[in-house]
């Protein structure tokens, strides 16, 4: 269970990356919408998850 929790925090910082990538003056500079879309619904869903657990370990279930 620990590993889950570990691979969740990886992904919410993987989100981060994605939507801090600077891709101004490369050739993906095209997909800097989806990137960043990606991004956020990573953060987004992988931070409520993480939420969701800390709340199950704290009213011990």
């Amino acid at each position: 269970m620990d590993r889950l929790i570990l691979l969740m925090l990886a992904s919410v910082l993987a989100g981060f990356a994605l939507v801090r990538m600077p891709v101004e003056g490369t050739f993906l500079a095209g997909f800097e919408p989806v990137s960043t879309t990606v991004g956020v619904l990573a953060i987004l869903v992988f931070s409520l998850f993480l939420i969701y657990k800390g709340l199950m370990a704290l009213l011990g279930k």
